[in-house]
């Protein structure tokens, strides 16, 4: 059955804000067909980037939210039962080899190491997908690529990508903006003005600075967003500094308390 790829287009821009040459060097990645690998913190603008240069590209994009529970048939494809007997769903990685999309895999290292070496014969000169269950070895489409990202900060050892897997793909190391383009951003993505965006960035490096004292992550750019987004919409700054920026990343007592005398000194 016929794939219509308009469906996973991108139409509209997403805004995004080069930081350095990732998109050139994405796109050289591009036309040579190579794997590419995004590792960052989260809530950096890595999902924001792919999205970005599948619209750029005029590509489609299928994205997977990886996790602990999912399998290689969730990737690949299964056997459904049905009325008539039984049926053959493609999964996410099989439609994208297909159809020759841009696939996204979101968090990696969530999923099962044994589900991810099903990746493995895509990343290399092969690029097939064998389908076992199917008895169909899938040649990818010339447009086909994969694209994986994760944390590596984040990760436990038990946790991390094994070597195997790394060395298929080419890498690009993101980070949160400076502060003067990410206010920019902040002010771009929301309508809020320079000045109050600026403060807000200035409470996310006070937190980034938190990391490995208390905090496990810092505050993403994403939340910075959402304070900003509430703050645009008339909640008091320090209210939605609380709400968006420190509740949701720490439950310690001790590191509210510093986050919130930091919100109140900057709004005060």
């Amino acid at each position: 059955m016929s794939t219509n790829k308009d469906q996973y287009k991108v139409h509209t821009e997403p805004y995004y804000q080069a930081q350095g040459k990732e998109v050139a060097l994405y796109e050289a990645a591009y036309r040579n067909r190579l794997p590419v690998m995004v590792k960052g913190p989260t809530g950096c603008g890595k999902s924001r980037f792919i999205e970005y240069m599948a619209w750029k590209l005029d590509r489609p994009l299928i994205t997977v939210a990886c996790n602990e529970d999912m399998t290689a048939s969730d990737l690949v494809g299964r056997y459904l039962l049905e009325a008539g007997g039984t049926r053959w769903l493609d999964g996410p990685l099989t439609t994208a080899a297909r159809i020759g999309a841009i696939c996204y895999l979101d968090e990696i290292v969530e999923a099962r190491q044994d589900t991810t070496v099903v990746i493995h014969p895509l990343t290399d000169h092969r690029r097939t997908l064998p389908l076992d269950k199917k008895g169909e070895l899938i040649h990818a489409h010339p447009d086909f690529q994969l694209v994986i990202s994760y944390n590596p900060g984040y990760q436990s050892l038990l946790k991390d990508l094994k070597q195997s897997t790394k060395q298929r793909f080419t890498a690009f190391d993101f980070d949160y903006p400076d502060a003067a383009l990410e206010t920019t951003i902040l002010a771009r993505e929301t309508g809020l003005d320079a000045a109050t965006a600026s403060k807000l960035v200035k409470i996310g490096q006070t937190a980034r600075n938190l990391k490995g004292h208390g905090l496990d992550e810092g505050i993403s750019t994403r939340l910075l967003v959402y304070a900003a987004t509430l703050i645009k919409d008339g909640v008091d700054p320090q209210d939605a500094c609380r709400m968006a920026l420190v509740r949701p990343i720490t439950d310690d007592a001790d590191i509210r308390e510093t986050l919130d005398h930091a919100i109140d000194a900057t709004f005060a």
